[in-house]
């Protein structure tokens, strides 16, 4: 917990570790079979990041029953039950109560060999950062909310929210990752810092190489900023460094808290290009983003 790490884990013997999580939200799209898939894609990708593999998955529902019809509840657990059963996991209940927000997430069980865990805090010197799902997840959401976002924009966001981060984590495993963490709530500089505080090194970011989802930076620049992007500026402080050249947008897009984002991956440079081209021929969107500098300034990180 003193690495703010993506999930718990408990070693049950020699060969097997459990995995526990949990993650809800409230609905971020009009449709309840989307917002079911995109909430359940989120809360088993911190299984995902810890090179886990999700093994059952109880639902979690607070639902507003005076003013929703029950079928607003069905599709969206028919949406979440689509990608429970896509990461090859099993649902297995699930508690709800009335409440007056609806929100929706699961709590999942995965499993793990204790000497393969993958946490945030093993970030080494020469390391490049690979990210696996474009940036700006957040402002769309706050696009689609506003309903300024066309349908195009929307269809976009939903694909990538909804995606899991099941082959990017299969491969950075395969590929000897070091670290990982997966970007959401806290958004790029929110969840990096925690690596970098957790592995005790100075990390950089190239913000020439940051992928953004369409119209994100133009939302941005229209000033559509979350209000999570302002606490996560908070909350980062003077351990984020912005150059002062980088355009005003894309540090926001940095700090904007993303929904159901991709894995950020650590990983040492001699396999890095072998575990990016595997990436892209799965068919996942990736890039190498930065890299680990080393102690001089630990726990912080340069956006350049």
């Amino acid at each position: 917990m003193e690495n703010s790490d993506d999930a718990g884990v408990f070693r049950l013997d020699s060969e097997t570790a459990l995995i526990q999580t949990i993650d809800f939200f409230t609905p971020v799209v009009d449709s309840p079979c989307d917002f079911g898939r995109i909430a359940a894609a989120n809360s088993l990708s911190d299984v995902y990041a810890m090179g886990g593999k999700p093994l059952t998955a109880m639902n979690m529902v607070c639902f507003p029953s005076c003013d929703l019809p029950v079928d607003v509840l069905r599709e969206t657990l028919e949406g979440g039950l689509e990608k429970i059963d896509e990461a090859g996991a099993v649902l297995v209940g699930g508690h709800s109560v009335d409440d007056l927000e609806f929100k929706y997430g699961l709590s999942v069980t995965g499993v793990v060999h204790p000497d393969k865990v993958i946490t945030n805090c093993n970030a080494s010197t020469g390391d490049v950062l690979i990210l696996t799902k474009p940036l700006g997840l957040g402002i769309i959401a706050t696009a689609i909310k506003g309903k300024i976002a066309d349908k195009d924009t929307q269809k976009k966001f939903i694909e990538t929210a909804s995606a899991l981060n099941r082959p990017a984590s299969e491969i950075m495993v395969a590929s000897g990752a070091s670290a990982c963490t997966d970007i959401t709530g806290f958004g790029l500089c929110g969840h990096l810092l925690e690596m970098a505080k957790g592995s005790k090194k100075e990390i950089h970011i190239y913000a020439d190489e940051l992928f953004f989802l369409p119209k994100a930076e133009e939302y941005a620049e229209m000033g559509l900023i979350p209000a999570g992007a302002y606490e996560n500026r908070r909350f980062c402080g003077k351990r984020v460094h912005v150059k002062s050249y980088i355009k005003k947008a894309v540090a926001d897009i940095c700090f904007d808290p993303q929904t159901s984002g991709g894995l950020l991956i650590s990983i040492n440079k001699k396999n890095a290009v072998d575990c990016l081209l595997k990436l892209i021929d799965k068919g996942v969107e990736a890039a190498v983003i930065g890299e680990v500098a080393g102690e001089e300034m630990a726990g912080r990180i340069i956006i350049k």
